[in-house]
């Protein structure tokens, strides 16, 4: 099985690191894998997409044109990444800050409420690991232990304290996925 996934939005929300934990995932199960970030220059506040592949076969390029699932996070990034997904895909957006909605109908379209929940629940650094738990429901591609492995491998190790409450924040988001008709 190979997923080929793109998770895009500003810089700052955790974009590049919700890729790194399911990278460190994969490799965690014997998966082959690629990580394959782009950011601009601003850092906080500009754009920034991860790619990701997942694979239990040799991946031939890191380079995609075309993505199983995207997850979107900022308006921007909808409008560059609604197209790339293949027919029969998935896409996965954050409603907050976007003005204009996914319009595909080749496509799955599901939304996560998770900026607005993480502001609710006063978490708001958690916001990336609710979507990230919003993902591993509708694709799990790696297993709920290698994932917080995989986080436990990304953060330093003064933040593994906060490792129970990512968890949380994860289980989160898999309640909170709902399919767009």
């Amino acid at each position: 099985m190979q997923y080929e996934l793109i998770i895009a939005g500003f810089g700052g929300q955790g974009v590049l690191s919700m890729g790194k934990i399911l990278a460190y995932s994969g490799l965690m199960e014997g998966k082959e894998i690629t990580w394959f970030p782009s950011y601009g220059p601003e850092q906080r506040g500009g754009t920034a997409n991860v790619t990701v592949i997942l694979s239990d076969e040799r991946i031939s390029s890191p380079v995609l044109n075309e993505y199983d699932i995207a997850v979107i996070l900022n308006q921007p990034s909808l409008e560059k990444f609604e197209k790339a997904v293949k027919p029969g895909g998935i896409l996965i957006y954050d409603p907050y800050g976007i003005t204009r909605k996914p319009t595909r109908k080749d496509i799955r379209v599901f939304e996560i409420d998770a900026m607005n929940t993480a502001n609710r629940e006063g978490n708001v650094k958690a916001f990336n690991m609710i979507v990230l738990g919003g993902v591993l429901k509708l694709a799990p591609m790696v297993s709920m232990e290698n994932v917080m492995a995989g986080l436990k491998k990304s953060l330093p190790e003064r933040h593994h304290k906060l490792l129970p409450m990512n968890e949380q924040a994860i289980l989160r988001g898999m309640e909170l996925i709902k399919e767009i008709e």
